[in-house]
């Protein structure tokens, strides 16, 4: 059996604790407690260590799904859990004051990861904040040299989520790609919205 290693990251609220939880095939694994800085006015828990999750695809293969810290305090945090990672999923919300800047912030901190493996970008609030359209945070990346898919997401949703993944491993390897079969996410979809969003 292959185990292969995602990491989700981006800033508090952006929505990895529920994108992993909404994709995860077995009860998700989270370490949320109530926040005691200026997190508290954003959201009611917040991740300290990790979250953890697993997609099963259609063979052995299983897909472990790691969420970061989004606290700044907990950055190291980043740095262990994307250890072996095969690619990098960053979820970055409009509903934040400078979304561009994180996006600029988290890729820089992923970098290195990402010059070696592969990376996708989640958007979530879009219906919330239009400030910034899915162009801006192509044009974020473009400027630092990466081409990567950007998709609006709802991380309720795991078809949106499951299309997101897709995505990343399309780009990483279509065959682990094609073994993946999430509703409304098959690789003939992920290929028809990556024209539109790569």
């Amino acid at each position: 059996m292959t185990h292969y290693k995602i990491v989700f990251s981006g800033p508090v609220g952006a929505g990895k604790t529920t994108a992993i939880a909404s994709i995860s095939d077995i009860p998700p694994i989270t370490t949320e407690t109530r926040p005691t800085d200026e997190t508290k006015d954003v959201k009611a828990t917040t991740t300290i260590a990790m979250d953890y999750g697993v997609l099963r695809l259609d063979g052995p293969e299983r897909i472990h799904l790691y969420g970061t810290p989004g606290q700044d305090r907990f950055d190291f945090m980043r740095y262990i859990l994307a250890e072996k990672a095969i690619g990098v999923v960053l979820l970055m919300t409009n509903t934040r004051p400078t979304p561009l800047a994180d996006l600029n912030e988290f890729v820089g901190a992923f970098r290195a990861i990402i010059d070696e493996t592969a990376l996708a970008v989640g958007v979530t609030g879009m219906d919330l904040r239009r400030t910034f359209s899915l162009d801006d945070y192509r044009q974020v990346l473009a400027r630092v040299g990466i081409i990567a898919p950007v998709f609006e997401i709802d991380a309720r949703r795991r078809s949106d989520v499951a299309l997101l993944v897709q995505a990343l491993l399309l780009s990483i390897d279509p065959g682990i790609a094609s073994e993946m079969s999430p509703p409304g996410a098959g690789p003939d979809t992920v290929r028809r919205a990556a024209h539109d969003y790569w």
